[in-house]
């Protein structure tokens, strides 16, 4: 399995580190804020500090969802063996079902190889990397930072993905849907 590689663990506990670090940042942020503001007594002050105020408190409800996704990654890098793709199909929006923005990859189903599965990248702040990365726009030498794909999981669930090393783990999962439009669907290669 991917977990029994050293450098696998290494890269989640990077993870989990980001995660505690932000969890103790953010809300310290915020109250720093709030304290400098409170004690400048100013009115024209709380201009100033609306918005750092706001995104850190933003950032203070966001980081549960890195708490979990680190958790679930450790549970996908313990069940499933890393893969490598070189240049998997990717790119940015322009498929059916994919937001306007958001990225995907395909890979192939794990029973039936001339099939593949689209996954998007959703909306979150570690997608902003991969997402420059995958897009027909991206440069030259920022695709190369993703020609090597490693993958561990099961594309119409849920899986790891990183860059050779392991490094820059992003948790992929399939979203329940009814749409025979929507990523996830099962497409024939031509």
């Amino acid at each position: 399995m991917a977990w029994d590689d050293p450098a696998t663990r290494r890269a989640w506990a990077k993870l989990v580190t980001c995660a505690a670090l932000g969890q103790l940042f953010w809300p310290l942020a915020w109250g720093a804020l709030l304290a400098w503001y409170v004690s400048m007594s100013e009115t024209w002050t709380l201009w100033l500090l609306f918005v750092p105020m706001a995104y850190t408190f933003y950032r203070t409800f966001l980081q549960v969802a890195y708490w979990r996704g680190a958790f679930r990654a450790r549970t996908l890098l313990r069940r499933y063996p890393w893969q490598t793709y070189n240049a998997p199909e990717s790119g940015v929006g322009n498929i059916p079902g994919v937001r306007s923005g958001y990225a995907w990859l395909r890979f192939p189903l794990p029973d039936a190889p001339d099939q593949q599965v689209t996954m998007t990248l959703h909306s979150h702040v570690r997608s902003v990397w991969w997402g420059g990365r995958l897009g027909k726009r991206a440069k030259p030498e920022r695709k190369a930072q993703v020609q090597e794909i490693w993958f561990a999981g099961d594309p119409r669930m849920a899986a790891v993905i990183a860059v050779p090393g392991p490094r820059r783990l992003y948790v992929l999962h399939q979203r329940p849907t009814f749409s025979p439009d929507m990523p996830g669907r099962v497409v024939k290669d031509s």
